[in-house]
C-alpha cells in the first residue's frame, strides 16, 4: 500500500512592500471615478472664475478708483478664483481616505500593509503627485485664460513679469498641499461629510472671519491663518497685509505636516 504524499508546505504570505502600496494607491486613485470628476470640477471652477473675474475687472475698470486700479495685478483674477476652487481639491483629499472607511476597504488595505505609517505616506505621496500635476495645469490655464480677457483693457501680463511665474507655479504647489492636508483631516475624522465641513472651515471660513478681526493684532492673526498664508504665493509681490510668498507657502506646508503627524498618531492607535 502506497503511503499518501505529504501535503506541500504552504507558501509564506508576503506582506506588501512600500513600492507595492504606492502602486496600489496609484491604481486606486486613477481608477476611482470620483478622482476624475472632482479634479474636473476644481479645474472648471478655478479656470472659469479666473475668466469671470478678469471680465469683471475689464468691464468695470473705468469705474474703479485709482487706489483700486493700483492693486490690480495680472494674477488678481486667479487669486480670487483659487479661493472658490481650493475647497474642491480639499474634497478630493478627503475622499481618498474616507471612502475606504465607508466601504470597509481600509481593513483589507491594512491587512496587506500593517505598517500604517507606510500606508498613509503612500497615500499622501500619490495624492500629492496627482494633484500637483493637475494643479499645475489648472494654474497655468487659469493664468492664460484670464490674461486673454484682461488684454481688452491692457491689464494683462506675462510669465516673464516679476514674480508672475513663481505665482503660477506656486498655485499648483498650493493645491497639492491643500489635498494632502485634507487627507490628514479625513484620516482624523474618518467621515466624509464631517471632514469636508472641517476643510471648508479651515480653507474658506477662517479666511473670511480673519478679515473682520479688529486692530493690528487682527491683521497679524489674519495673515497667519492657513488659507491666507498659503494664498500669499499667488501674488507676484508682497502686499503689506500678508506674509511674503514663500514664507506663507512654507507656513501652509508646516500646517499640512502638523495635520498629517496628528492624523498618523491617531491612525496608529485607533482601530480601522
Amino acid at each position: 500500500m502506497t503511503a499518501a504524499a505529504a501535503p506541500a508546505p504552504a507558501a509564506p504570505v508576503r506582506k506588501a512592500s512600500f513600492g507595492n502600496v504606492l502602486l496600489s494607491e496609484w491604481t486606486k486613485i486613477l481608477t476611482v471615478k470620483s478622482t476624475f470628476w472632482t479634479l474636473l470640477a476644481g479645474a472648471i471652477i478655478v479656470i472659469g472664475f479666473s475668466a469671470l473675474w478678469a471680465l469683471a475687472f475689464t468691464t468695470s475698470y473705468d469705474q474703479l478708483s485709482p487706489a483700486d486700479r493700483a492693486t490690480l495685478e495680472p494674477t488678481t483674477p486667479m487669486q480670487i478664483a483659487f479661493y472658490f476652487g481650493e475647497v474642491v481639491f480639499g474634497v478630493l483629499g478627503v475622499l481618498v481616505i474616507t471612502t475606504e472607511y465607508g466601504t470597509g476597504m481600509i481593513r483589507t488595505s491594512l491587512t496587506a500593509m500593517p505598517r500604517r505609517g507606510h500606508y498613509l505616506a503612500a497615500k499622501a505621496l500619490v495624492l500629492g503627485g496627482v494633484v500637483l500635476v493637475a494643479g499645475m495645469v489648472v494654474s497655468f490655464a487659469s493664468f492664460f485664460v484670464s490674461q486673454a480677457v484682461l488684454m481688452a483693457q491692457d491689464l494683462n501680463g506675462s510669465l516673464g513679469d516679476k514674480g508672475v511665474l513663481r505665482s503660477v507655479i506656486g498655485g499648483g504647489i498650493y493645491l497639492a498641499l491643500i489635498a494632502v492636508m485634507a487627507l490628514g483631516v479625513g484620516t482624523l475624522l474618518r467621515h466624509t461629510a464631517g471632514s469636508v465641513v472641517a476643510v471648508f472651515v479651515i480653507l474658506f471660513i477662517l479666511g473670511i472671519v480673519g478679515n473682520f478681526l479688529p486692530g493690528r493684532w487682527g491683521e497679524t492673526v489674519n495673515k497667519y491663518l492657513p488659507s491666507n498664508a498659503g494664498a500669499a504665493i499667488l501674488s507676484p509681490g508682497t502686499p503689506g497685509n500678508s506674509l511674503s510668498p514663500w514664507t506663507g507657502l512654507g507656513l501652509f506646508a508646516l500646517y499640512t505636516a502638523i495635520v498629517l503627524v496628528v492624523a498618523l498618531v491617531l491612525f496608529e492607535r485607533l482601530d480601522a
